[in-house]
């Protein structure tokens, strides 16, 4: 608090040093001594004549600030308006398979679509080769006798 007190208590003094320095060198000592009443009237006048134009200028200032201070307000009475229309809508729980979520986000983050399935190897089920069904009849003829039992023993190996 004390380094604060005092760091404060220069500061003021630097300001009233810097005020003290630019009035001198924008205002020149006045030098009343041996001047006539004239010219002293006519020192009047001119110092009358220029705190009028600074007077002119500041109102002008002051009516720029008030309108800026009005539009300022309308301005952040607008903000306040679109931030009240514009309330955040409740999430909604969706019910997705992993899939289609994992679909969603490798389409965001990548520019081409990969497909997994297209890298596979695809392996082909071979047909079983089944025995056409015919006449039972006919089958034990032809395996009858020595002719079948031979076709029956070529048939193993």
């Amino acid at each position: 608090m004390k380094k604060a007190t005092s760091m404060l208590a220069a500061e003021r003094e630097q300001n009233k040093r810097e005020r003290d320095d630019a009035l001198n060198e924008r205002v020149p000592p006045l030098k009343l001594s041996g001047l006539s009443a004239q010219e002293l009237q006519e020192l009047c006048k001119e110092l009358h004549r220029k705190i009028d134009d600074v007077d002119e200028a500041r109102y002008d200032l002051e009516i720029k600030v008030a309108k800026n201070e009005i539009e300022i307000q309308t301005l952040t009475q607008k903000i306040w308006d679109m931030k009240g229309s514009k309330q955040r809508t409740k999430l909604k729980r969706v019910k997705k398979s992993h899939d289609s979520m994992f679909g969603a986000l490798t389409e965001s983050k990548m520019s081409s679509k990969a497909d997994f399935k297209a890298n596979l190897k695809t392996v082909k089920k071979e047909e079983e080769k089944k025995e056409e069904v015919t006449d039972w009849r006919k089958n034990v003829e032809a395996m009858s006798g020595m002719e079948g039992r031979k076709k029956l023993f070529d048939a193993g190996q």
